[in-house]
């Protein structure tokens, strides 16, 4: 009971910031998209809902999200196996240039892009001197470009995630597992993914909550005849001036992370709950 107070009251403080600065803006934000006056609608969301322009960046936003969390999680996950096998020293410098990116402002590492997918960057002009293209394909503004643009921000994410997930695996497991006769494969199926889900959990929803939230990529790699649901939700607050509109597109924002939470949680393999 004692060691139980000691840590509540040690926690406290972070309680306090997480539900002044988190909690209760987030809270303020779902009851004022509910409201109208002095009653309750859903006047707001179902006008919201049947615009076009909603619906497109809706399934775009969704599409994308899971392309880049898809690709993330298959291209993070032999590399964090790989890195957890390292030695120490090893380990910690690949673990500081994965973060590295992340020191670096995303406005800038957007626009190194235009350097390699431009009418006259590096691609097209590697396409053309190989005789691969007549003429400069169009790669930016474009989905593909987007897609590009978030996995190159949010990969560090995934890989932080599942690296330190998969440190806290002991390795004698693995080895018990093939000394019972189960190859690499179904070794890391029924052994090291269960017990490392909880990463693949939490960078899954990083992943894919950057990737419908993030403005800053879609604005410049998109344009704005990609829309997003970021996008979308700057057009109504900041052109628009539709508050209201913006409100509910943030609402549905939120409740899209909380439920991909929700769906990694109860997809991961049983063995790990």
């Amino acid at each position: 009971m004692l060691a139980t107070r000691k840590a509540f009251i040690l926690s406290a403080p972070a309680l306090v910031v997480l539900v002044a600065f988190f909690v209760v803006p987030l809270a303020l934000t779902l009851v004022e998209s509910l409201r109208d006056g002095g009653g309750w609608t859903l006047e707001r969301y179902a006008s919201v809902l049947s615009q076009r322009s909603f619906r497109v960046a809706l399934v775009r936003s969704l599409k994308l999200g899971a392309l880049v969390t898809g690709i993330a999680a298959l291209v993070g996950y032999p590399a964090a196996y790989a890195i957890s096998k390292l030695e120490r020293g090893k380990r910690t410098l690949l673990m500081s240039l994965i973060i590295l990116p992340l020191m670096t402002n995303p406005v800038a590492r957007t626009y190194a892009w235009f350097v390699v997918m431009g009418r006259h960057g590096i691609i097209n002009r590697g396409l053309l001197a190989l005789g691969l293209a007549e003429r400069p394909i169009k790669i930016l503004y474009t989905e593909g470009a987007i897609a590009v643009g978030l996995l190159q921000l949010f990969l560090p994410l995934m890989l932080l995630s599942l690296v330190s997930a998969l440190e806290n695996v002991p390795a004698e497991l693995e080895e018990a597992a093939r000394s019972l006769g189960a190859n690499g494969f179904r070794a890391f199926r029924r052994v090291v993914l269960p017990l490392s889900a909880d990463g693949l959990v939490i960078g899954g929803t990083l992943v894919f909550t950057g990737s419908i939230t993030a403005y800053v990529t879609p604005a410049i790699l998109g344009g704005t005849r990609v829309l997003m649901l970021s996008t979308l939700l700057y057009q109504k607050a900041m052109t628009l001036m539709d508050w209201e509109g913006a409100t509910v597109v943030a609402v549905v924002m939120l409740l899209l992370a909380v439920g991909l939470n929700a769906l990694l949680r109860r997809l991961r393999p049983r063995e790990a709950m």
